[in-house]
């Protein structure tokens, strides 16, 4: 192909891609920015009243009016909280208090469950068998948990885990800690109760379950 057939080719050529109508060889018209947001002329108005109020008392204080203006702003919202606190925390402090004495107490034992674990473990410590009497209560108070409260122990829990468990009241924690320990006293320390224990042991669980049975 000659010279001139190669470039009357080569123009007929671009001549179509030029025709062609899925091809943009226009420049495409300018993005207009979007306008900025409008401020509506009643706060305009309000803006430039402040302004001509507290502009002279910033410069006063060595300030411009838009770092005073700031400062302004932070104050009005500091006494917008205030006054919010003031209108609405004693309803607030009303509701916590309600809501703290409407909370359900810790679980204690049924009266007559106690009364009966007592009752079963006074005869054992009439006996002098003071151990195995404050083993009962221990086995016995763990029993009555799991029964009535099941999601709250499982199969390994310990009298220590159970001494910490915030379900119980103070004291039910304090009766399995002091119960606890005179029963690991006597299975690993080899060591024998007496009388003192098993008082002491007695009464912290007749004080968690809240009855004065006597021997």
């Amino acid at each position: 192909m000659s010279g001139a057939n190669a470039a009357g080719k080569a123009a007929s050529d671009w001549e179509a891609v030029r025709g062609a109508a899925d091809v943009q060889y226009a420049p495409l018209a300018p993005v207009k920015p979007p306008e900025p947001a409008q401020v509506p002329e009643w706060l305009q108005a309000l803006g430039h009243l402040l302004e001509a109020i507290f502009a002279p008392v910033g410069r006063l204080l060595g300030m411009s009016w838009p770092v005073f203006s700031n400062i302004l702003i932070v104050l009005a919202v500091v006494l917008a909280l205030f006054v919010l606190w003031r209108i609405f925390g004693p309803a607030i402090e009303a509701w916590r208090g309600r809501s703290r004495e409407e909370a359900p107490e810790g679980w204690v034992p049924a009266e007559a469950e106690a009364l009966a674990l007592l009752e079963d473990a006074d005869r054992l410590a009439a006996q002098g068998r003071f151990a195995e009497a404050t083993h009962l209560l221990l086995r016995r108070s763990v029993g009555q948990i799991r029964q009535a409260r099941p999601d709250w122990l499982h199969p390994a829990s310990t009298a220590r885990e159970i001494s910490v468990l915030p379900m119980l009241p103070d004291t039910g924690r304090e009766a399995f800690a002091t119960i606890a320990t005179r029963v690991e006293r006597s299975r690993f320390a080899l060591r024998d109760l007496d009388a003192g224990d098993w008082a002491a042991a007695r009464e912290a669980y007749a004080r968690f379950a809240r009855t004065e049975l006597r021997a």
